[in-house]
């Protein structure tokens, strides 16, 4: 079956909205997504430091722009934005831990719904454990259970490493997504990801 990798920080309203577009995207074409949850922030740090500078030099004809864009988008796939949110940029270690935990439960696509949607939609901080609780029960998953998991160190170590497979992979951000060797960034690079599937 065709695959999509797609690699994603729940942290990133561009995020949501190709976490939305790209399962509509793999239904239409047959294609299977696979889920790759890493630390955005981490990536930043090690490869892309210009993503700070920018927020500490704003443009604001850019930024005005950005907003516009980005309600735009939003309108197209149908799910509400709210930026920036109260608390932005979040750590949002958390809610990516658990989405790692989540997928041996095979839960992760409700999971990190849940996560999209109370931040970006709801304007609620997913750092916080009483928010990753409510993810989890969102879910049907127990809050009990996705707590002790993002603990494990089993699962810190997995986090790490996607973060570090998509630095050795090239990647810059999210979404990043990969069909085959073949990569793309962003929301807006999904027509390229469909013509990618169909020659693959």
């Amino acid at each position: 079956m065709k695959t999509i990798e797609f690699f994603y920080d729940v942290s990133s309203p561009w995020t949501y909205l190709a976490f939305v577009n790209v399962q509509k995207l793999a239904k239409e074409e047959g294609a299977e997504i696979l889920w790759r949850p890493f630390l955005v922030g981490g990536v930043f740090n090690a490869v892309n430091p210009t993503m700070y500078r920018m927020r500490e030099n704003p443009v604001p004809a850019r930024d005005a722009w950005t907003k516009q864009d980005m309600q735009a988008w939003a309108r197209l796939a149908g799910v509400t934005i709210t930026f920036p949110p109260k608390v932005f940029p979040v750590n949002s270690v958390k809610a990516l831990r658990g989405l790692l935990w989540a997928k041996g439960q095979g839960k992760e696509v409700e999971l990190a719904t849940a996560f999209f949607e109370l931040y970006w939609s709801e304007d609620r901080d997913i750092s916080r454990d009483d928010v990753v609780a409510e993810a989890a029960r969102r879910a049907s998953l127990d809050p009990a259970s996705l707590a002790k998991a993002i603990t494990e160190p089993g699962v810190k170590e997995q986090l790490k490493a996607n973060t570090d497979e998509l630095i050795a992979r090239g990647g810059f951000g999210s979404p990043t997504l990969f069909v085959g060797a073949e990569m793309f960034f962003g929301n807006d690079r999904l027509p390229l990801v469909r013509e990618a599937l169909r020659k693959s």
